[in-house]
């Protein structure tokens, strides 16, 4: 491997096989499953075995990881972070510093935001 095919996603794993993710640059590691269609900003992340799908958008500073997932319109910005096997989907919004993660589900049109944390079985819609 070298260093274009590998990426430190500061997780603890180390340097792991990762790509940059043809529509919005970002990096995808190779354990995780972007569509095509979805985005992925230059300064986003998508590693261990999560999964973005759709016209899904992660952008800015944004980390998906473990099994999360996010799919439809859904977006994920900031500095935001959605892990564990949370699901963030539909037109639902996650922003700022918000944290959505254990088997929380945020979908509709919901929004979290700023410092927000939703987790454990929590629903948002």
């Amino acid at each position: 491997m070298n260093n274009e095919n590998v990426h430190d996603f500061k997780d603890g794993n180390g340097p792991v096989p990762a790509s940059r993710h043809p529509n919005g640059g970002g990096w995808v590691a190779d354990t995780a499953t972007v569509d095509y269609t979805a985005f992925v900003g230059l300064g986003a992340q998508v590693y261990g075995e999560a999964q973005v799908s759709g016209e899904a958008r992660v952008s800015g500073e944004a980390r998906v990881y473990d099994n999360a997932w996010v799919s439809g319109n859904a977006r994920v910005s900031g500095k935001a972070e959605v892990f564990g096997e949370a699901m963030v989907y539909g037109n639902a919004r996650v922003s700022g510093h918000a944290l959505v993660f254990g088997k929380a589900r945020v979908f509709g049109k919901a929004q979290v935001s700023e410092d927000a944390v939703v987790y454990g079985n929590e629903v948002r819609s």
